[in-house]
């Protein structure tokens, strides 16, 4: 396709944007805030003001065709709409694809973020080239898009993949759910940190003069914290257990791993790789192969590009 498109990521404190070529190369960015509580048709309005500076880095002759945007969930794809996120205040069903495809007139889609992000890496990024894939995203909650032969599997009530709140030690703590020992509780940013407060609390050690978070429990780990390495052991390990079901479950071989939490690279993914085989047929372990996402923040942005050409084939443009 001959198009320029641009792909949106809705956020709840920014909004990302980029213009992207024909061949799927994002050529431009520009990054503006959310201001939620100015409610959803400023930020359409500012959205239109940023892709139209966007379309003056458009060759001659050349137009933006189509737009594509992701936000957190809950939405409803096929309606376009944007239902009760909870870091979106206010913001309860929004029609946002038809908002926005009216004010630039043109085609637009509205995805999950996390599906997009999936939509991204398996088009463009580590997926490429692949049949099936799971991408599991690891930061303040645990989720997981799946794409099977090239389509999101989404469920029959647009649920699957919630992953995060499945249970792999029936006596563990509570999640965020209320689900005992599930995985989020195991490996999500407020579950790291709490996990390496207790060890902290436990040993007689004083906290860090700063408030702790996920990704700094990952940045202690990388400097040699011993509590932290056992946190992020324990974390990965949990991954291991997860993959190693979905895998049994999908025979799907092909794990991608995202978002915050999983930026702790090897700390996190090796205790999962050496988890896996120890939860599955060996059979199946083998095969299975665990790789941390590729992208970074373009991976949402061009998942939306992706969506965005949908849009133009299933209109016939």
């Amino acid at each position: 396709m001959n198009d320029w498109v641009v792909g949106i990521d809705l956020g709840a404190t920014k909004i990302a944007l980029g213009l992207i070529d024909p061949s799927d190369h994002i050529v431009a960015h520009r990054r503006i805030p959310t201001h939620v509580l100015e409610g959803p048709q400023a930020a359409v309005e500012r959205t239109a003001q940023s892709i139209a500076e966007l379309a003056q880095e458009l060759p001659p002759g050349q137009q933006i065709a189509a737009a594509g945007i992701c936000s957190p969930g809950p939405i409803d794809h096929e309606a376009g709409m944007i239902i009760d996120p909870p870091n979106l205040t206010g913001w309860r069903n929004v029609p946002l694809r038809q908002m926005l495809a009216e004010r630039l007139n043109v085609p637009v889609r509205l995805e999950h973020d996390a599906k997009a992000s999936a939509l991204g890496e398996y088009y463009y990024g580590v997926g490429r080239g692949e049949r099936s894939m799971v991408y599991i995203v690891v930061g303040t909650g645990v989720g997981a898009a799946i794409i099977i032969d090239g389509q999101l599997y989404r469920g029959l009530h647009n649920s699957a993949g919630e992953v995060g709140h499945v249970t792999i030690d029936r006596d563990g703590e509570k999640g965020s759910s209320g689900i005992n020992g599930n995985v989020e509780s195991f490996m999500s940013g407020p579950f790291l940190v709490r996990r390496y407060e207790r060890l902290l609390a436990q040993t007689q050690q004083s906290l860090p003069s700063q408030p702790v978070t996920g990704e700094m429990v990952a940045q202690l780990a990388a400097q040699g914290d011993e509590l932290a390495r056992q946190v992020m052991t324990q974390a990965g390990e949990a991954l291991g257990i997860t993959i190693a079901s979905l895998a049994m479950i999908l025979d799907i071989d092909l794990y991608v791993i995202g978002s915050s939490v999983a930026k702790a690279g090897d700390l996190f993914l090796e205790p999962a790789r050496r988890a896996v085989p120890d939860y599955c047929f060996q059979s199946v372990a083998e095969k299975v192969r665990i790789a941390p996402a590729g992208l970074g923040d373009n991976g949402p942005i061009l998942g939306c590009g992706w969506l965005a050409r949908q849009a133009l084939l299933e209109e016939g443009r």
